[in-house]
């Protein structure tokens, strides 16, 4: 009896990692650095989802407005159909004494992106970035929806290296 118990841990064991490890998978979810848009060009991105002081959570990400500019947009995401964000509603950057006040550019983006939903602003982070010389901690605020959302300075550094 002891060995039959062993054997049938054995097969178990056996299926549990082939199921693991050799199934196809439909939906991936890891964070990938580099795209292509539309016209088959690379676009290097930032993704990171994070959580407010509230605990919602909140997927950024920043990618340059075109393959030639170094210009950034920061896109923000709720969780869809759990809130709806009005625009234009400009997203305010505090870091230590500093404060940027970011432009809601969601309609002019809307035009050229019809996948946007009620649920994503997107703000033009160039003033902010061009301000910056240190990878320095931020911190988010949206009118009557995130009233602090903690930006790490690994991000920072990252959202950094995507404007060079």
């Amino acid at each position: 009896m002891e060995g039959f118990r062993d054997f049938f841990r054995l097969i178990i064991s056996f299926l549990l990692i082939y199921c693991c490890f050799f199934t196809s998978v439909t939906k991936s979810y890891a964070d990938s650095k580099v795209t292509l848009n539309n016209q088959k060009k690379e676009i290097k991105r930032s993704l990171e989802s994070l959580k407010d002081l509230d605990y919602q959570t909140w997927q950024i990400i920043v990618y340059p407005s075109s393959k030639e500019s170094k210009n950034l947009i920061l896109r923000i995401v709720g969780y869809p159909g759990s809130l709806r964000i009005d625009h234009p509603t400009n997203l305010i950057v505090n870091s230590g004494r500093k404060s940027w006040d970011l432009k809601d550019i969601t309609r002019i983006s809307k035009i050229k992106v019809e996948s946007l939903n009620d649920s994503a602003a997107e703000f033009d982070l160039s003033p902010l970035i061009a301000e910056l010389d240190k990878n320095r901690p931020l911190r988010l605020s949206l009118s009557g929806l995130i009233k602090d959302l903690p930006i790490p300075p690994y991000l920072v550094a990252e959202w950094r290296s995507l404007a060079e």
